[in-house]
């Protein structure tokens, strides 16, 4: 008797202690970094940037798997269903997580039920852009051309309920003009048509509109923040041009599936948090037009819950909810 109760005493230490062994050796193998958009874009580029400075500090590989398509919501349904082991994360946008929810309650994963917040790892400004065929050279230009052509014109976005979807919406509603929206698979395929002439506007993030606009293939006519851009001095805001009020960022963070340990949650705060602390990373997104953001798990909820707050009027008034 005294032998089966010392066994089951080892037994039951052994299940105990499983879970903690199991989190303190996290990561034993690579990690896998979903990034729901396509190669090439913000999303992409910011993931795979801030991944390799966040792959020393883990102690494993960080690998990125692209899987575009649905706004987000492709890629972002599969973390959802992924095993909460810490070996499938998630780089969300405000396209998947504050946008995409309220434009269609019907997509198949709940960002609160199904994730949990991790840290929020940057944040993007968005810029206008135009084909430089475009006989508009300034925004008041531009603004004149839509009114006196209205529904001539084309404005892509990389896909229905995401950021720059929603930016061109706010650009609508605050100029009075109308445009037809062409919602693509990622914004790298819309500079693709924008530079041939099929789409007349962008609201994109500098990160992947910048190279075409240091090349001179797209034009910039303003960029979304309140301050002109330190990188680009000479381009002036969208508030400063008329349209009063005019701000648009881009969050960028990482998530897990829900029920991941809170120590491999810990694990991976830190290793991010270390990284986006490293001058060399910070100069390398300063250069992409992003800005480092880092912070805990609870800071990150806030930054998804203000973005959801702020675009769910807009989304209303302009009836872009997916019935």
């Amino acid at each position: 008797m005294k032998r089966i109760l010392t066994a089951c005493l080892i037994g039951w230490t052994g299940l105990l202690v499983a879970p903690l062994v199991h989190a303190q050796s996290y990561p034993a193998k690579p990690v896998r970094l979903v990034v729901p958009f396509p190669a090439g874009g913000a999303t992409d580029v910011l993931a795979r940037t801030i991944s390799q400075k966040a792959s020393e500090k883990l102690g494993q590989q960080i690998v990125i798997d692209n899987r575009p398509g649905a706004g987000g919501t492709i890629g972002s349904d599969l973390v959802a269903k992924a095993a909460p082991d810490g070996y499938t994360l998630l780089i969300a946008t405000g396209s998947t997580h504050s946008i995409g929810p309220v434009v269609n309650p019907k997509i198949p994963y709940n960002v609160e039920r199904d994730f949990v917040p991790i840290v929020d790892v940057a944040k993007t400004t968005t810029v206008l852009v135009v084909p430089t065929q475009l006989l508009a050279k300034n925004l008041k230009e531009f603004i004149a051309l839509l009114k006196a052509n209205p529904g001539k014109f084309n404005y892509g976005s990389s896909g229905n309920g995401t950021n720059s979807h929603l930016s061109g919406e706010l650009f609508k509603a605050q100029t009075g003009v109308f445009m037809t929206h062409i919602p693509y698979r990622g914004t790298g395929l819309v500079l693709t048509d924008m530079m041939s002439g099929q789409i007349q506007m962008l609201m994109d993030n500098y990160v992947t509109a910048q190279p075409h606009i240091r090349d001179g293939k797209i034009r910039v006519l303003g960029v979304s923040s309140l301050q002109r851009l330190p990188f680009m001095p000479d381009v002036p805001t969208l508030d400063e041009q008329g349209l009063k009020g005019f701000e648009v960022s881009n969050w960028f963070g990482i998530y897990a599936p829900q029920g991941t340990g809170a120590e491999v949650i810990a694990k991976v705060n830190t290793a991010f948090n270390q990284a986006l602390q490293d001058p060399e990373l910070q100069k390398r997104l300063g250069q992409l037009g992003a800005t480092p953001t880092g912070g805990t798990p609870a800071q990150m909820a806030k930054v998804v819950s203000a973005d959801t707050v702020k675009w769910s009027k807009l989304i209303k008034d302009r009836k872009l909810i997916v019935e």
